[in-house]
Parts: structure tokens; sequence; C-alpha cells
């Protein structure tokens, strides 16, 4: 159990756990949280799963968690841990079960409205077109050939057979495209499962979203991303689906057995890791980029169907949805970062967590180098959304920013507290629509069930993790179950 007294304040933002707090830890435990968001952290294990983390083998600098962070698999929702690639090690827990889970916001040339009298025929409509649901998949499923070239082309590939325009590429980090995945890493079991699933929702927070920009806090930046007052947005939220969960199921299962012949020993089976260049580390990094694009693919796919929405509701002459940017959390990338002056290579884990690069770095599009990459935070149901930029000073966290708003109670917790119909009801009557395959799941999400998104954003843009942009607020949400 840890408590307050057991944590050291650096400033109003930042806390740390020292490194002596136990004897196993390689690094001090970092916590980026306001006061009231630390004593929410205090009061399950997101903190003591955050000490363990700091004893992982090869772990730099710090054992990291967001402000959004909260109890997880292993290691809390929010974490950030670098590994050094010359003799770290990977955990497969440190990433998570639906990899590379991530954000995708697309923007037009509309203002509310303008569209006003066809917002609920839209998210009727993307409704109907884009299954949503735990398990859901599209009637047809790919061939063994299809999905290998989905695993290793990511939305490149479905780019490639027109699903979609090159600047949806650029404008999506690593292109869309991991060049490390290799579809013999990845089970048939695991290809079985994700037959049918590209372009599907999913079930949990996974959402769509038509949005309006609500506020803009940086308009310099605003217009380099392509924003304005009163814009028409849509986010898309969801991930690898049921393929990345049996990846990641897979790969917990072999190095659990593994482990031990290279002389690791984590606190339990949900920090199960091998060497990143071992064979067990070379095959789940391919198959985790594998479920990244996956993953990326799936996104591109629910973006050809939202756009095909919008101009069948819109007409042919309705302005085009271009993409703004494509962010991943739960995934693992290589990056050099500079530790005491010297550049060094590293396996950023970031579970629940976001790549917020500064202005200035080479992976970024050439239209957003000058300011920074834009970096997608979505509030939970009903609440707001941010778009932020990445910023110089983030470098203390790997440039690592939050994802979300995090969890203040578990799904179980939620909807014993209030029943999908009351949630609905009250966005209703703030003039959201919502449209949701079950109300069980929307009580899981409610808002209450949340932290507050506008705490979290002040917290990563005062600590200097990463800059507000804009603030988005929903119109209309299509939830998954």
């Amino acid at each position: 159990m840890i408590f307050k007294k057991d944590i050291r304040k650096i400033n109003d933002l930042i806390w740390e756990i020292p490194q002596g707090f136990e004897s196993s830890m390689k690094v001090p435990a970092r916590i980026y949280a306001s006061e009231k968001v630390l004593e929410g952290m205090l009061k399950d294990k997101t903190l003591k799963q955050l000490v363990d983390a700091a004893c992982l083998p090869s772990i730099e600098r710090y054992s990291l968690v967001m402000p959004d962070g909260h109890e997880g698999y292993g290691v809390p929702i929010g974490f950030v841990g670098a590994m050094r690639s010359s003799d770290g090690v990977i955990f497969p827990g440190a990433i998570g079960y639906d990899i590379n889970c991530g954000m995708r916001l697309l923007k037009s040339d509309y203002v509310q409205k303008d569209i006003e009298n066809r917002l609920r025929d839209i998210a009727d409509e993307i409704y109907k077109e884009i299954p949503s649901g735990l398990g859901k998949g599209r009637q047809i499923d790919m061939r063994p050939e299809e999905i290998d070239r989905v695993l290793e082309k990511g939305a490149y590939g479905l780019v490639e057979q027109g699903y979609g325009e090159k600047e949806d590429l650029e404008n999506c980090e690593s292109g869309g495209r991991l060049d490390t995945a290799d579809a013999l890493s990845v089970s048939q079991y695991a290809k079985k499962r994700g037959r049918n699933q590209v372009g599907t929702l999913g079930s949990g927070n996974h959402f769509i979203e038509i949005q309006s920009v609500k506020e803009i806090f940086n308009k310099e930046k605003a217009e380099a991303f392509g924003l304005f007052s009163n814009q028409i947005v849509i986010m898309i939220h969801t991930g690898s689906r049921g393929l990345g969960h049996q990846i990641a199921t897979d790969y917990i299962k072999i190095m659990a057995d593994a482990m031990g012949k290279y002389g690791i020993s984590p606190s339990g089976r949900e920090l199960a890791g091998c060497p990143i260049n071992s064979d067990e580390g070379k095959r789940y990094f391919s198959a985790m980029s594998s479920g990244a694009n996956y993953a990326w693919a799936n996104r591109q796919m629910i973006t050809c169907f939202v756009r095909k929405v919008w101009k069948k509701v819109l007409g042919e002459n309705a302005c085009s949805l271009k993409m703004l940017y494509d962010v991943a959390h739960n995934i693992a990338k290589i990056e050099k970062h500079s530790i005491s002056g010297k550049e060094t290579e590293f396996y950023v884990h970031r579970k629940g967590a976001t790549r917020a690069f500064p202005m200035g770095h080479i992976e970024l599009p050439l239209k957003y180098r000058d300011f920074g990459q834009p970096v997608l935070i979505p509030g939970s149901m009903g609440t707001a959304s941010y778009v932020l930029s990445g910023v110089k000073t983030g470098g203390q966290s790997f440039y690592s920013t939050a994802h979300g708003a995090g969890r203040a109670m578990s799904r179980h917790q939620a909807s014993k507290t209030i029943s999908g119909e009351e949630v609905v009801r009250n966005l209703k009557s703030k003039g959201i629509i919502v449209k949701c395959f079950s109300l069980k799941g929307v009580s899981e999400e409610a808002p209450l069930a949340y932290k507050d998104i506008d705490e979290v954003i002040e917290v990563v843009h005062s600590a200097g993790l990463s800059e507000k942009v804009a603030k988005l607020v929903p119109l209309a949400v299509i939830k998954g179950e």
C-alpha cells in the first residue's frame, strides 16, 4: 500500500516516489497530477503498479504515469516507460491488449449551422454503416492473403487499393504503417478473430463523435491544423479489436513461459517480458507491429465509411472530410531520446499514453513541423475533447502526454450507479444525440465514471507535456456495446 506520505512533491503538478522506496526499483516513479487527481490514484493500485513498473529491467530515467492514469493490467493505464534497445526487455502487459487503440480526427469546412438539420441523419447512417459492439464484424471475411496484407501494410495498403487519400497517410503517426511487422508472427487464431473486423468500431470506450470546435486557445497552431471556431469535425476512437487482444494474450503466455531462462522474474505474470533481442522479444515486437498496422487499417476503413455517409446525407457536392491527424496509444515505438546529453535508442512503451513530438521533429509531417505534433485527447461520453500540440518541454516524459480523461470508477461500479437510460436522457437534455448498441455499455461509459477532462488537460498543459490548441464539444455520439 502506498500513502501520500511516501510521495515527494516536486511541484504542484509533479510528484515522485523515490527510487529507494523499494530496494528493487531501478528508477523513481513519477506522477503527473494535480493534488485532487493524485488523491484518486491513491484509492486503487495505480501507484503500486507504477512502483512495480519502476522495478522492470532496463527501464530508464523514470516510471511515468499521466494524469488520466488508473489501475490497469500489470502497469497502470497512463503508463510510459522507456527500455534501452541495447539490453532492454519488452513487456506486452506494459503496452496493452488493445494494441494501437488510437484517435483520428477528420475536419470539414462547415460550421454547426450548416449541418444542424441533417445531424441526426448523419449519426443514424454512421450507426448503420459501421458495425459496433463486442465481437461485431462485417459480413465479408478477408481471405488469408488479404489479412496478411493488412497486418504488414496497415493503412498504407488500404490507400494503395483506393481506400483513402495519400494525405491520410501523411497525417498519420508512422504513416499508418510500421515496417517491423511480420504476419508470420501472428497466430492463426488471432487472424481468425480479425478477419471480419476491419472497419468496425468495437465496444467499451470506443466511439465516433460528431463535434464542433468550441474554443481556440492558440490561434496560430489552430490555423496550421486547419481548425476554426464552430467548425464541424468527426473524431474516431478504436483499435485492433479481437486480433490485437489475441496477440497480447498469446505473447504474455509465451513470455511467462520463457522469461525464466533469461533470469527475469517480475512481480507477476501480468509483467511477463523477454529481452528485446531474444527470439520471443523479436517475434512479439513484429506481432505487436502487425496489430498496430491492423488498427491503423481499421481506422482508415472507418474513415472511408464516414466519408461515404457524409456524401450520402449531404450530397456529392458537400465539402470533403480531411484528416487532421491519427495518433496511437497502447504501443511500443523505437525512438531516440537524449539522456544526460547522450542520444540513446529506446523501445518506448506507452499504455494509455499518447506520443507528443515537439516542433522540428523529423517524424512530423512538413506542414506541422513548425508547430509540433497534433495531439488528440478525448473526454468521456458527452464531455469535451481537446486538440493539443507537442512541445519541447515534453522531453521530460519521452515526449508523451495523456490519452483521455481516465476512469474514476470501474465499469461495474458505474453500471450500478447510473442506468443507460438516464445517461441518454442527460445527454439528450444537453442537445447531444446518442446512438448505441447497448444501454448497459452506455451506463459503463457514463461521464461520472471518468475524471474531469478539463482538469487532466490543465495538468498536461501546465506541466509542459503538451499545449492546448482547441476544445471540441460533442453534438452526436455513436457508441459500441
